[in-house]
């Protein structure tokens, strides 16, 4: 089973109400080969929300406590971030999950880059809080940009 952002199967539950359909993605969930996850919304935040950004580092130092997740009014949102990566993590193991795709550069899904906890556009290395936790876990973790080079193995 694949796990796959909420988000990039065209479902409405980004941090706007939009979403970030990937047919590739969305093809998988029709097939029943992948299982769609919004961390943010398993943590308990609404749709729509506050934009937010990790400050401070990536999603491994919110693991470790040496940074936070705040929205763009200045609220800190880290307890909920890393409540939705624990349900994320609870999920991939109940499905026994063999490779996860999450949608690039959330502050929970990113993979290989993140915005910079600025709220000015920029970006750097570095993986979301989920990601992050999911990988301590053993899981294998790509973006959608990643996904078609994985095709192969998924057949």
């Amino acid at each position: 089973m694949i796990i796959v952002s909420s988000c990039l199967a065209g479902f409405e539950v980004r941090y706007n109400g939009s979403h970030r359909l990937d047919r590739t993605v969305r093809k998988l969930l029709e097939e029943g080969k992948a299982a769609a996850v919004c961390p943010e919304l398993m943590g308990g935040l609404p749709t729509p929300r506050e934009a937010a950004e990790i400050v401070g580092g990536g999603g491994e130092d919110v693991l470790d406590g040496t940074a936070k997740v705040m929205d763009r009014l200045g609220n800190d949102v880290t307890e909920l971030y890393v409540k939705g990566a624990y349900e994320a993590l609870e999920t991939a193991r109940r499905l026994n999950a063999t490779l996860i795709v999450l949608k690039e550069d959330s502050p929970s899904c990113g993979s290989a880059s993140v915005y910079d906890g600025t709220f000015s556009g920029r970006k750097v290395d570095g993986g979301g809080v989920t990601t992050a936790l999911l990988r301590r876990n053993g899981f294998k973790v790509i973006s959608e940009r990643e996904l078609p080079a994985h095709l192969a193995e998924l057949a």
